[in-house]
């Protein structure tokens, strides 16, 4: 039986076609009977999660290019989901709540006017940071306790953490400031207090593999529409050329915030399995602003939608419950409010939590999450659970001959509030903005030197943005998780959650994916 689930699987990686059917169906399992992971996997067909995402490019397409939370274009992405998800027999209900609504209303742009004019390139030398104020300003660069060239140590720069490393800084002027210890909205805030009239915040500068490297374009969150000012990010690059003396800038925003926009969650329920012992799968669906957000993350909503279909019918052993987030993009809003508002008793409930952003990244990796702290670099393993998690997933892809990485928990995508509470936790994740190394390309194929997503929140992160054996075989790891999970009889989150669990480390490729809830880069 595995032998032909991995021939058909195989052939879904090359061709992305049709794959057979499992030899357990709803009507012919009892609730006692356990289901074959592998051949339940071969049911979620590639061109079927392929139908949810052109869906979601059809809904983009016809509000303004986006699926952001808060325009209508996520609205109708919430709809579309419920609708499917009560036809396949689930309780769906959707949690409102509010949040801090960002987006750019025109490009921003930035230029040198001296010593000599230069235009910088939006989203390649610069980027707006969520949260920015408006304005246009044309003023000299001041630098505020930077350290060029970096130190050795990466997250070891102060600059503008301080509202004393302003001392000497003059109204008007433009401050430059270096990413490091504290976060964004901490150097915004205290460059506004000193007088400035906009802020350019530059990457640090080490060198380092993937999205470890502290060069790339710096790509940040505020928190909070707490400024009046225009705030960007940079390369480390810009920032160094920026630094010297005698530079002036001409930088102009025009931005949109709404610090009490609704939105929504989807949540929903299977009709089997013990009430006390809940599997738990969830995707962001919202996009930037900027773009449709189909890889990003059209791409895990759509496997685990397609997933929770196929398993509706099924009498599993314990309750599966499917999150579909909202305000993800803005800093893990809509996972931190359900979260938040759980009981100590409904947590306990929940044994493990599956995260699914980024299935389908273009120049992939199959990045699986780190539960272990194995790869010993980055962020602590996840709560205990988390270990087992990741070797579930390890399996599946033994199963089907596809490589395989271990992927940090940054504590940057829907994870992290559960990990916080000590859930366990693991999920898959295919890269974002970093860069793809050289052993990378070697062992996944692809192109080194390149960002895994090379669209990642732009315009361009449309239906043509998927690789389709990506999603493929993801979309496949999905499921036979899901079912692995619905109906063992022992779970990883055994014990009560409460706190985490400490680690000591993280793993492998850096999830590179920017949404940290602190609004910081770590």
């Amino acid at each position: 039986m595995r032998a032909r689930a991995y021939k058909g699987l195989l052939a879904a990686v090359t061709a992305v076609s049709a794959m057979a059917l499992p030899v357990v169906s709803a009507t012919s399992a009892g609730a006692s009977a356990t289901p074959d992971p592998t051949a339940f996997s071969r049911t979620v067909k590639a061109p079927a999660v392929k139908r949810h995402l052109q869906k979601f490019q059809e809904i983009a397409d016809a509000n303004g290019g986006t699926r952001a939370s808060g325009t209508p274009g996520y609205d109708a992405s919430v709809a579309y989901v419920a609708d499917r998800l009560r036809r396949a027999g689930y309780r769906v209900t959707l949690q409102e709540f509010e949040f801090p609504f960002f987006r750019e209303i025109t490009a921003t742009t930035m230029s040198r006017v001296a010593p000599a004019a230069k235009t910088y390139t939006r989203m390649t030398d610069f980027r707006i940071m969520t949260y920015s104020g408006s304005g246009t300003v044309t003023a000299p660069v001041q630098a505020v306790d930077v350290t060029i060239p970096p130190s050795e140590t990466p997250n070891s720069s102060t600059s503008g953490c301080e509202a004393s490393d302003f001392a000497g800084f003059t109204p008007g002027n433009i401050a430059l400031m270096q990413r490091g210890t504290c976060n964004f909205q901490v150097k915004a805030e205290n460059a506004q207090a000193a007088g400035a009239k906009g802020v350019i915040i530059f990457n640090e500068g080490q060198p380092g593999e993937g999205a470890n490297d502290r060069r790339v374009l710096l790509n940040g969150n505020l928190n909070a529409p707490t400024t009046n000012i225009p705030v960007v990010g940079t390369t480390y690059a810009v920032g160094q050329e920026l630094a010297a003396p005698g530079t002036t800038v001409t930088l102009s925003a025009q931005t949109e915030g709404d610090p009490q926009r609704k939105t929504h969650n989807v949540l929903a329920e299977s009709r089997w399995g013990a009430a006390d012992k809940i599997v738990m799968l969830g995707a962001h669906l919202d996009s930037v602003t900027e773009g449709p957000g189909i890889n990003d993350n059209g791409s895990g909503s759509a496997g685990i939608l397609e997933t929770a279909i196929r398993v509706g019918n099924l009498p599993t052993r314990n309750k599966l419950r499917f999150a579909f987030w909202g305000a993800e993009e803005l800093g893990l809003l809509g996972s931190e409010h359900y979260v938040a508002n759980l009981s100590a008793e409904e947590k306990a409930k929940i044994k493990l939590y599956l995260n699914f952003d980024m299935i389908g990244s273009p120049n992939y990796t199959f990045g699986i999450y780190d539960g272990d702290d194995s790869d010993g670099v980055g962020s602590p393993a996840g709560p205990a659970g988390s270990d087992k998690i990741e070797k579930t997933f390890e399996k599946y892809f033994r199963l089907v001959r596809q490589p395989y990485t271990g992927t940090d928990f940054t504590g940057r995508s829907d994870y992290g509030p559960f990990i916080e509470v000590g859930i366990p936790a693991g999920g898959l994740f295919t890269g974002a903005e970093g860069i793809k190394t050289e052993a990378e390309a070697a062992k996944f194929g692809g192109e080194a030197g390149v960002a895994y997503d090379k669209c990642y929140h732009q315009e361009c992160d449309t239906i043509a943005n998927i690789n389709d054996k990506a999603l493929a075989v993801n979309s496949g790891a999905i499921a036979f998780a899901a079912l692995t999970y619905a109906y063992s009889p022992s779970l990883p989150g055994g014990g009560t959650p409460g706190t985490n669990t400490p680690g000591t480390g993280g793993g492998g490729l850096d999830h590179g994916h920017d949404h940290d809830h602190t609004g910081e880069l770590s």
